[in-house]
This record gives structure tokens, sequence and C-alpha cells, in this order.
């Protein structure tokens, strides 16, 4: 078994990133290389505007390499508690910028060429217990109604096509996807420095200061100078900007992949081939892989990763999760386990705007490998002074009491959630 991310380990390395110092003055310094920084770079280059990105580790190191691989349109809570909360004609703007993240990724793929594996495969959204399908179908019927009518209930019945496991009943968002994220990250930055960006790895940012109209970045390999920033650094975020760090939640989340199925195990586990949630609190998420591997995740302990150690437990967990939903599975053998960590707001809405003199755009929780891409496009165009789209603009983002930096609770916060998954 391979204690690596699958995206990691099969896709070509980015070959492109500039040698020698970091130096320069440029419009716009990009931090972060993962799929919002690299979004925002591609759109800003191919505006004319001179960018640089500053990457702490490799491309697609963080977050965009280390996810599940869903696409999923809609929202990360339910349409009906995102109405609740913010409004009618925000949630509605926000789920409309879910579906329009997929529109944008699938004609950006064409159009630079990615070999990805993108598909329209649709989500599964899985009732766990009787009790979920009831609020799962109350919520189809106001998304439905109301913002994606592309969109079906099934019955307990109707998933014996699609999942070989007893869920009871789903909701299919037809116009969610999948691709391979390291492939496709990767050619996202290829496409970024093709238009024109630069593009520095292992140049973590160490010291940030502004002067009047310039800003002054200190990274492990040199420094820059640059008009304006962007933050699109995420559960990543470095120490020197602690506004976001009080705000972002670093969230462990582990995934495991199978050796490749045999296609008698694939018409036994997953025949629809769709992305798939189920609906506990501490649930699972799992998609098959292009080589058919079963890509199986979730918090399987409330704790960020930190080394082999920590995500072998996470795995032994994840693999007990598996077996529990696919007995079929139970001995297959496991070829790949990672961590990860999830840039969680408390109330699991990303954010995305202007402060203090700096853009940003993360807090995706769970739901960003969509969206990211498209959101940092929506910065770039502000930063252009073209139209705004930002759906998320002035929402507000309080800090997240007693945290700064470090989740002390997050093992609280696990106990808790446990228990309304027994409860509920």
């Amino acid at each position: 078994m391979k204690f690596l991310s699958y995206w990691h380990d099969t896709a070509p390395a980015f070959a492109g990133a500039a040698p020698g110092p970091v130096n320069g003055h440029y419009d716009v310094a990009v931090i972060g290389g993962g799929f919002t920084g690299l979004g925002a770079a591609r759109q800003l280059a191919k505006a004319g505007a001179k960018v640089v990105v500053l990457e702490a580790e490799n491309i697609g190191w963080g977050a965009s390499g280390r996810n599940g691989g869903h696409l999923n349109n809609g929202l990360a809570h339910s349409y009906l508690a995102a109405k609740a909360e913010l409004g009618k004609e925000r949630a509605i703007a926000l789920y409309q910028a879910f579906d329009d993240s997929i529109d944008t990724l699938e004609a950006l793929i064409a159009e630079e060429g990615i070999d990805c594996n993108f598909r329209r495969a649709g989500k599964l959204k899985l009732a766990s217990k009787p009790q979920h399908f009831d609020a799962v179908a109350r919520n189809f019927e106001a998304v439905h109604a109301e913002v994606d009518p592309d969109t079906a209930l099934l019955s307990a019945d109707d998933l014996k096509q699609e999942v070989g496991a007893p869920f009871f009943g789903a909701m299919l968002s037809k116009k969610s996807a999948m691709m391979h994220m390291g492939r496709y990250v990767v050619g996202l930055a290829e496409a970024a420095q093709r238009h024109g960006a630069t593009i520095f790895e292992q140049a973590a940012v160490t010291e940030h200061r502004q002067a009047g109209s310039r800003h002054h970045l200190r990274t492990a390999r040199g420094s820059v100078t640059a008009d304006a920033v962007l933050i699109a650094t995420g559960a990543y975020t470095p120490a020197t900007f602690g506004f976001f760090r009080r705000r972002i939640i670093a969230v462990g989340s582990f995934i495991i992949a199978t050796r490749p199925l045999t296609e008698a195990e694939i018409a036994a586990t997953m025949p629809g081939n769709r992305t798939c949630v189920t609906s506990m609190n501490i649930g699972n998420y799992f998609r098959l892989s292009p080589d058919n591997r079963l890509i199986f995740g979730g918090r399987a302990r409330f704790s960020a990763t930190s080394d082999q150690r920590s995500d072998a437990k996470s795995g032994a967990i994840l693999k007990a999760s598996l077996a529990g939903i696919f007995p079929q599975l139970a001995n297959v053998e496991i070829d790949y386990c990672w961590g990860g960590l999830v840039d969680m707001t408390k109330d699991r809405f990303p954010r995305a705007g202007y402060h203090d003199g700096v853009w940003y755009a993360m807090g995706y929780s769970g739901h960003g490998a969509q969206l990211s891409t498209h959101l940092g496009m929506i910065m770039a165009d502000a930063m252009l002074d073209r139209p705004d789209r930002n759906p998320l603009k002035g929402l507000e983002w309080p800090a997240v009491p007693g945290h700064f930096g470090k989740p002390w609770f997050l093992p609280f916060v696990g106990m808790y959630y446990k228990m309304l998954d027994r409860i509920q």
C-alpha cells in the first residue's frame, strides 16, 4: 500500500516551474498553486496581466490533489438549510454558482485540451437510514421546484441499478461530474504558464507587508513585489495571514483507493458509476477512478493528517467503513491511503472578496473541487475591474471564537457528530 495520493501518483509532474530565485515585480501575486490560484492566474494572464504564482510545495500538493475526485453541483448544505440561513435569493445564487462551476470546468478543459477524464456522471445523495430519506425527499422537492429541475428522486428499488448496497433512496443531481484531479491541476498549471503566468514551486510565503499600493512578499527562495495579492491557500494558509487563519478550521479528510476492480466487482458495487455521498454527519463519499478503483473517503478521524502513521490509522477506519457498506469488498486490497486538510468555515459556506488590502477565495468546506477554479476566475475578473460576479460578496465572516490557527476543539466536534449519527 502506498501512503500517497492516487491523484499525485498517477499524474505527470508539472515541468513548467520557474527556475532560479524568486524575484521581480508583478501586477498580481497569487499565493497558492491549487485550483483557485491557477484558475485566477490563467484568467489574469489571458487578460495581459503580469502574474506570479507562489506555491509552498508543488503544484496541486494541497487540497486540489488530495480530494475525493467529485465535481458535485448544488451545495454542501441542504438547499433548505441554506435558504433558511442565507435567504432564498442568496441561496439560489450560490447554488447556481456551483452549477456554473461545472460548466466552467467543462469549457476550460475543452479549450485547453486537458486530458483528465472529465465526465458528467451525476451525483447520488444516499439516504443511510429510513428517516434520512424523508429529509432527502423534502430537500429534493424544494431544489427541483425552485432552482434545479435537472434532478430526480430515486427509491430504494431504483438504487439497485446504481449501488450494490442497502441504502433507502437518494437524490440524483444530474449535472454533477468527476475527473482525474492530478491530471487536471497539472493541465491547468500548464495552461496558466502558456498564457504568460510565472509559477514558482517550493516558494512558501513567510512574510507579507504592504507599503502604500505595493505588496512585498518574502518566500523561502527570494522576494517579489506586486500591485495586488490573491490568497488562495485554504486550509494551508500561512501564519502571516492571521485574519484568515482565525476563520478557517483545518479538518482532516482521509481517502483510500482499492486495487482496480474486476467487471464483476463493479457490477456488484457501483454499476451506476456516479459520485456518491452518504447522509450521515460523519459519512462517506466514493466513486470509481478512471482505472476502476473504488476511491472511498470520509472524516475517519477528527484530526489533521500529520504523518504516515496517522494516515494508516484513518485508513484502517475507512476500510472498516467500506466493508460495512460493501461487504462484498471486505477483503479487497487497498493500494493507496492518504489524507489532506479541508478548509472549513464555521457555517460551511465559502468566502471570497477583498479584505485589508488583499483578495481571497477559500473556505470551500469540502465542496471545493468544483467551485474553486470558477471562483478563482471570478476573483481575477474583479481584480481586472470586470463586472462583479462574486456570489459571496457581502457575506459576513466572523472569526471562530477561541481559534487562532490550530483547531484544538476538533475532537469534541467529532464526539458531537458521532452522537448525532447514533440518535438521528
